[in-house]
């Protein structure tokens, strides 16, 4: 509907470049920045790990930000950002230079990924945000398709072309964003009521249970978001092209993944959802180590790229169920912030594990055991809520 596409161009437009591009172009370009020998396998994993790191910084700093600057300067200086961490680093130069950039680009992409939809959200209709709240993710996806088709077609002229136009991308997107804020209508903002609602214990124990099953999500992506493309192109020596072609595909999972997920949450709820969703991304994570095939491959980057987005909505949705709406902002909140450290801590320990190991394989092992280990923390979330149900009752009765 025409009212909802500033909601809509404001949350895309964050999504695309806080991890669409500020992420996940990078993970086209590894192979490329150690073939040109602009640092090796090592060196290069970390520097993907830095992204991760200024992800859970900027997780943390988003309130404060939004809360003490217009939300108008808050995105901007975050495009900004992203933009110059392209742009500076598109000429050859120290471990340090590179690693501070992809560290800003972290922090201003985590700062888009709160502040973007949330003011999509706030602006948009109660009944309509469910609609809106799906479409925003779309914006990982997108981002992750444009780098897959437009990442390998820039190298082929050179690799310093190819940062410049990820960075030109991205001040377009901010101008799209910018724009797409400004016609947003005026919502008024309301105040803590000065009371925060107690959880019982039961809640509690089962939103802590959600909320590190949610942490152990973010561990089980790593290896498909930082070294997938690397371990096709250069590790099983499958070209650039095919691996490119699955980084297409992955960012086709990841359009689509809301979308599915939406429909999943319609049919069986949230609880029922995450587990599917959880299960099948194990599943998923794991594959490559036992067939390389077209076919495995390609559904491993689908499934991926689809659940990426859309464990995020369901996590989000059944910590709603548990604690209301009320109170899903403030935890909503703690997710992101153990959903970032736990990226930032399995980022930079898998890629000191691929330094001794010299393969990805295992780390796609690890990942996939965590996502199982996430199965049952869902399964016992619910067990936790069921019982403070019943003791509830009880209490009631009595």
């Amino acid at each position: 509907m025409k009212e909802e596409l500033p909601a809509l161009l404001t949350g895309i437009m964050a999504t695309l470049a806080g991890i669409g591009i500020a992420r996940f172009a990078y993970t086209p370009l590894l192979p490329a920045v150690i073939e040109q020998e602009w640092f090796t396998a090592s060196p290069g994993a970390y520097l993907g790990a830095a992204n991760l790191l200024g992800y859970f910084v900027g997780a943390l700093a988003a309130h404060w930000l939004s809360e003490r600057f217009a939300p108008r300067r808050v995105i901007g200086a975050s495009f900004l950002c992203i933009a110059l961490s392209f742009l500076l680093c598109a000429w050859p130069g120290t471990f340090a230079w590179f690693f501070a950039w992809r560290l800003v680009s972290g922090i201003a992409g985590a700062v888009l990924m709160v502040v973007g939809p949330s003011l999509a959200l706030a602006a948009t209709p109660a009944e309509r945000r469910a609609h809106v709240g799906a479409m925003v993710f779309t914006g990982i996806g997108l981002g992750a398709l444009l780098s897959a088709f437009i990442v390998p077609w820039l190298l082929e002229f050179s690799l310093r072309a190819t940062w410049v136009a990820l960075g030109l991308l991205c001040v377009v997107a901010g101008m799209l964003c910018i724009v797409g804020v400004g016609r947003l209508p005026r919502v008024l903002t309301v105040g803590s009521t000065g009371r925060e609602d107690l959880l019982v214990p039961g809640i509690g124990l089962a939103v802590w249970l959600l909320i590190g099953a949610y942490a152990l999500d973010a561990v089980g992506f790593v290896p498909h978001t930082l070294f997938w493309v690397d371990y096709l192109a250069r590790e099983n020596a499958l070209g650039r092209q095919a691996a490119a072609l699955q980084w297409g595909i992955f960012g086709v999972g990841a359009l689509c993944g809301p979308f599915v997920i939406k429909a999943l949450a319609h049919r069986a709820g949230w609880q029922a959802g995450l587990i599917v969703a959880f299960a099948a991304k194990a599943a998923a994570v794991a594959l490559p180590v036992f067939s390389l095939a077209l076919v495995s491959q390609s559904v491993s980057s689908f499934l991926v790229g689809a659940m990426i987005p859309g464990i995020v909505a369901l996590t989000s949705g059944r910590l709603a169920a548990l604690v209301g709406p009320a109170a899903h902002k403030k935890y909503w909140g703690q997710a992101t912030a153990a959903f970032a450290a736990a990226q930032a801590v399995a980022g930079y320990a898998m890629s000191a594990l691929y330094a001794p190991l010299g393969t990805y394989g295992p780390l796609f092992v690890i990942s996939s055991a965590m996502l199982v280990a996430g199965v049952v923390l869902v399964l016992l979330s619910r067990v936790a809520e069921r019982r403070s149900s019943l003791h509830a009752t009880h209490l009631r009765r009595s």
